[in-house]
């Protein structure tokens, strides 16, 4: 493993260096490496980086922590991936508070086609043990990726389904990769390694304490095309995760249940307030995210005979590698303004050239 490694690593240990504040330093710098390496005095000009935060990189003790992580890792097949990395979640990537380091242990691919997050209460009844198996079975045939909490309840029930019909699933774990918990989800993870695996923002030693399941829950909600919640009270993790989606434009979906039963109060209250669409099927799912419209034929034999504009040409451009795109991508890919960034993807969609996604995303047709 490489030195770049080291100081990826070793920047996610400086303290209150943040998300943000971390990603600026990289991107003024060029480097993880070259954070480390650049004259103090330069640094402090950018905004939000404190002195401190400057002299914490001196730190003999962030060095040697983040030695030891490498040790670690390199010890029991962890592969660390940072934010600029090509198998970085790119859903992830995309959201403010994405963390600069992730550790992952598996073999599926985070940035899979159609990835699908499922949570939901601890406190799973029969009722919420069908359905998920339900909706998880029948989108066996869109070859999703599945993405949860490795938790009690629902989460592990989306996992045992996935893996029951031969879907790739990830954990995403609210602790270091030194244990499991809870402990009885020990064997079910490595089952997940065979297909799938388990994702954590958190360097080994770090327990599974409180205060991290609400970080955990923001990185199964930025990494999914989508979120289905099963079952949940008002209040709990999954419905933080619910929230989480929403305020990065994936798609909610709810089961709805009964009036008055506890574990179905919170998906009612997303479909009564607008933040979810109800699921009853995965037909639903397929409908709302356009899995079932065949847009590969017609639309391509339109193309042949359009021209593109300069400005077509440079969003189009976005696309070369890659037939979906998200926005941020287009604005960065081109040098037009937003307001004719949005006309032409417009114009482009009137002509089937391209269809818009949830999330801010656009695919190539």
């Amino acid at each position: 493993m490489t030195d770049q490694k080291l100081y990826e690593i070793a920047l996610t240990l400086v303290p209150g260096i943040g998300y943000v504040n971390g990603k600026k330093l990289v991107a003024y710098c060029g480097g993880a490496e070259a954070v480390f390496c650049e004259k103090k005095n330069a640094l402090t000009k950018i905004g939000g980086v404190t002195d401190s935060i400057v002299q914490s990189l001196d730190s003999k003790e962030i060095m040697l922590r983040a030695e030891k992580e490498m040790k670690f890792i390199e010890k029991n097949g962890i592969k660390p991936l940072f934010y600029l990395d090509q198998e970085y979640p790119k859903r992830l990537q995309h959201c403010a508070d994405s963390p600069l380091v992730l550790y992952y242990k598996g073999n599926a691919d985070l940035n899979a086609e159609k990835v699908v997050g499922v949570v939901g209460t601890r406190n799973i009844t029969d009722y919420g043990r069908y359905m998920t198996e339900q909706i998880i079975e029948d989108l066996s045939a869109n070859n999703i990726l599945i993405v949860s909490g490795l938790a009690y309840g629902i989460d592990a029930a989306s996992h045992t389904a996935a893996l029951k019909y031969n879907l790739a699933t990830v954990g995403v774990l609210a602790h270091g990769m030194h244990t499991i918990y809870p402990a009885e989800n020990k064997n079910l993870s490595l089952k997940m390694l065979e297909k799938g695996g388990v994702l954590t923002e958190f360097m080994s030693g770090t327990k599974p304490e409180k205060v991290y399941f609400p970080q955990r829950n923001r990185i199964v909600a930025g990494m999914v095309d989508c979120l289905v919640v099963v079952e949940s009270a008002l209040k709990g993790g999954a419905m933080i995760t619910a929230e989480l989606a929403n305020s990065y434009d994936r798609e909610v979906f709810a089961v709805p249940g009964k009036v008055g039963d506890i574990y179905s109060e919170g998906c009612n209250h997303l479909i009564r307030t607008n933040k979810a669409n109800l699921v009853t099927s995965a037909t639903d799912i397929r409908y709302v995210m356009r899995w079932d419209v065949d847009t590969k034929v017609v639309p391509k034999q339109m193309r042949l005979f359009r021209d593109f504009s300069d400005d077509e040409k440079k969003v189009m451009d976005v696309f070369e590698n890659n037939n979906i795109a998200h926005l941020d991508d287009i604005i960065i890919g081109t040098d037009l303004s937003p307001s004719k960034i949005a006309s032409v993807l417009l114009s482009l969609e009137f002509d089937g050239v391209l269809t818009a996604l949830p999330g801010k995303r656009y695919q190539k047709l």
